[in-house]
């Protein structure tokens, strides 16, 4: 397999428009009944955390995290995480990933949630939240409930509704 010149970079206003797109082809009009995005709808996701991927002028990824709270508590919600179908074999999502929990991270923040497939995104340190930690703002697939420790042990004792928490 040949080696993609993958640009992975901040996201910026000027995505704005070129992700909604990318969103709209890959998640289509369901993703407005999604709970994770009951949570975001209402509050600004972070761009100093959110990153794209660009093959020379063509975005082909996205990332985003958004800051909630977990009861009292201050975390972030991964998502939407996405790739462009012909690219997702390149390695793209993984490296969208990793830029954008080592930027939580430096920035200070301590927990990361999101809704996705554990096999997936266990290697990059989610694991299933225990039943009844959290409260979602709608239905959600327990074993689809992810929380990243960014400092271990951030979610002991952490519990409650998830909701929108302005950064």
């Amino acid at each position: 397999m040949t080696e993609l010149p993958i640009a992975i970079a901040p996201e910026t206003q000027a995505d704005s428009d070129p992700i909604e797109k990318l969103h709209r082809r890959t998640f289509g009009p369901g993703r407005f009944t999604r709970t994770a995005f009951r949570l975001r709808e209402r509050v600004p996701h972070d761009r100093t955390l959110s990153f794209t991927a660009h093959i020379g002028t063509m975005m082909v990824g996205s990332v985003r995290l958004t800051p909630i709270a977990i009861g009292t508590v201050p975390a972030l919600l991964l998502g939407p995480l996405t790739v462009e179908p012909p690219f997702r074999t390149h390695g793209i999502g993984a490296r969208l990933m990793r830029a954008a929990l080592a930027a939580a991270q430096a920035a200070g923040h301590k927990l990361v949630i999101l809704v996705g497939d554990a096999p997936y995104y266990g290697r990059f340190g989610f694991q299933p939240v225990p039943p009844g930690r959290i409260v979602m703002p709608g239905p959600v697939d327990p074993d689809r409930l992810l929380v990243a420790e960014l400092v271990p042990g951030a979610f002991d004792g952490v519990t409650g509704a998830a909701r929108g928490a302005p950064a």
